[in-house]
């Protein structure tokens, strides 16, 4: 089984398509799943996907339906709706059936006690599965054969780069990087273009130049094989105007200091979650 092969996935149905498990999808159908193998489950997509479902062929239903033997079953919905929505699921569970939980803080222990002693795959990918340039961390459960694991790997790996922990109490700390990762990115455009403002830039002219300097680095540090230590050393120069922002950048009160403390809120929010 090679990673552009998505064949094997299907019948594969998607519980929630909103933010999250449409970038997957989005990312899985241009890489090859077939549409007509996938049943996407929820009772009201948002517009976009709506259409995309329209456009590839997919199968929208509301709920479940009630013959279907699924191979995989991705669960992509909020936390807070589990515990109404997996119940309408349990019929889908065959023996070769993976279960793909996407939803943050939620356990495995917790998906078994809806659907048994079945193979759960707890999995939790970030945004960027929409261009491809993802990053997912999975962890399976005793139930999870090599082969369905290596199923999951095609899936995951067909939207980004696939890691794999055996502690699952490492998923928040996971969560918390580079699941919410990239809101943090965004915030710092945010915040380096209103720091352009207020120097005196036009406010779209700082928003262009924070944009395309934050999509630059970030295909800069893609593309080379330099640690971003060294990167960023060949940006610094000596007494510069790079080495002045970094020192209050790399300061007692700067930004690894505050990433701490905004990774282990979203650490400790997804521990509150699981319950």
């Amino acid at each position: 089984m090679t990673a552009s092969d998505l064949s094997h996935a299907v019948p594969l149905v998607l519980v929630g398509a909103g933010k999250m498990g449409g970038a997957m999808l989005s990312g899985w159908i241009g890489r090859g799943l077939p549409g007509n193998g996938v049943f996407v489950i929820d009772p009201a997509p948002p517009a976009e996907m709506t259409a995309f479902i329209a456009a590839h062929g997919l199968r929208h239903k509301t709920e479940a339906p009630a013959s279907l033997a699924a191979k995989v079953i991705v669960l992509a919905v909020k936390p807070q709706m589990f515990d109404s929505v997996l119940p309408g699921l349990t019929h889908l569970i065959r023996p070769e059936t993976v279960v793909v939980s996407i939803a943050a803080g939620k356990t495995i222990g917790s998906i078994e006690e809806e659907f048994g002693q079945c193979a759960i795959v707890r999995a939790m990918p970030n945004t960027p599965a929409q261009v491809g340039r993802g990053i997912s961390v999975g962890v399976a459960n005793s139930a999870t054969t090599d082969a369905q694991r290596a199923l999951v790997d095609v899936l995951l790996a067909a939207v980004g780069r696939v890691e794999w922990v055996d502690d699952e109490a490492l998923i928040d700390a996971v969560t918390a990087v580079s699941g919410s990762g990239p809101a943090y990115v965004f915030h710092m455009v945010e915040a380096l273009a209103a720091a352009g403002a207020a120097a005196g830039l036009e406010a779209g002219m700082a928003a262009r130049l924070a944009r395309a300097t934050i999509e630059g680095a970030g295909e800069l540090l893609y593309q080379s094989p330099l640690e971003p230590a060294v990167l960023r050393q060949n940006v610094t120069s000596p007494k510069g105007t790079t080495a002045a922002a970094l020192e209050v950048l790399m300061g007692d009160d700067g930004l690894t200091g505050l990433m701490t403390m905004a990774v282990d809120a979203a650490a400790r929010r997804s521990r509150e979650l699981a319950g």
